[in-house]
């Protein structure tokens, strides 16, 4: 009955964002940046089925956008957050119901990661673009790490705990704080989420529907924020949201299982020259600010 409540609730509070989005989108379609939709529209078929399978999209997509010149680097963490909120809430849905997990720490955990997420997009959008480029790069660094020491073996495998009591749990609620609010400036929680629950002893299979959970929770009053502030790329969202959702369905109900090891390598790879070129990029901003002012 719990779980049926918060998929209602979560279906409410997308449909709340899903109608604003739509309308925002509406009222500045003159103003849509000139990149082909398709581009937009592969990336989230693509990146949103990875993620369904664990990948993560966000620093896959953050990658894509950067390489591609095809979003502002100051508003990559609001087109992320918007662009992938409904697919990411699909996917929430579909593994909240097959998925045994327990209750309190599910709700515990995603509620910290919508406290996070609401204090640190506040914080996000009056960041100018050096710190926005500082701070990715760093958080890309950050999320390759846990990626590689994954297919190092270097991590905890997990256990077969569905739930956590006390300091583990007191513990995990406040990892998933910090991780709500690390999502606004870009950073995707699967694989540190994935990689606390591994190290707390829960079995491998409950780390999907709490970081699905958390995220797709979280995404939908964070995004609205994104969206007063104006603070992302429209077509590039709606291009992210109609192709991310067939992706996931693909990957929910029709190949539900990849062989990953040599993409993940990839996707480590690209993680790596992205978190370099957007810490650079700051940096020269920083020299260009600091030289004007001179």
């Amino acid at each position: 009955m719990a779980i049926k409540v918060m998929q209602l609730a979560l279906v409410l509070s997308t449909g709340v964002f899903g109608v604003i989005f739509v309308l925002d989108v509406w009222k500045n379609r003159t103003k849509l940046t000139k990149q082909a939709m398709w581009k937009f529209l592969l990336l989230g078929l693509v990146f949103d089925f990875f993620d369904t399978l664990g990948i993560g999209c966000f620093a896959p997509t953050t990658s894509a956008f950067k390489l591609g010149g095809m979003v502002e680097d100051d508003k990559i963490p609001g087109t992320l957050n918007v662009g992938h909120c409904i697919p990411i809430v699909t996917e929430a849905l579909i593994f909240l119901t097959v998925i045994q997990v327990d209750l309190l720490t599910l709700l515990a955990m995603i509620g910290a990661a919508v406290a996070g997420a609401v204090w640190g997009v506040g914080i996000v959008s009056r960041l100018d673009l050096k710190m926005i480029r500082i701070g990715m790069g760093i958080a890309l660094f950050f999320v390759a790490g846990i990626l590689l020491a994954g297919l190092l073996h270097l991590m905890p495998s997990g256990g077969a705990a569905v739930g956590l009591t006390g300091v583990k749990l007191f513990f995990a609620v406040a990892v998933n704080f910090v991780l709500g609010a690390l999502m606004m400036i870009g950073v995707g929680q699967y694989a540190p989420c994935m990689a606390l629950t591994y190290a707390l002893g829960m079995s491998p299979k409950v780390a999907f529907p709490i970081m699905m959970g958390s995220c797709a929770f979280l995404m939908p009053a964070a995004s609205i924020r994104f969206i007063k502030t104006q603070s992302y790329d429209k077509k590039a969202a709606l291009g992210l949201t109609l192709g991310g959702i067939p992706g996931v369905l693909i990957a929910a109900f029709i190949i539900t299982s990849l062989p990953l090891t040599l993409l993940k390598w990839l996707v480590f790879a690209v993680l790596i020259y992205t978190a370099v070129t957007m810490i650079y990029s700051g940096m020269k901003t920083k020299l260009k600010a600091e030289g004007k002012a001179a």
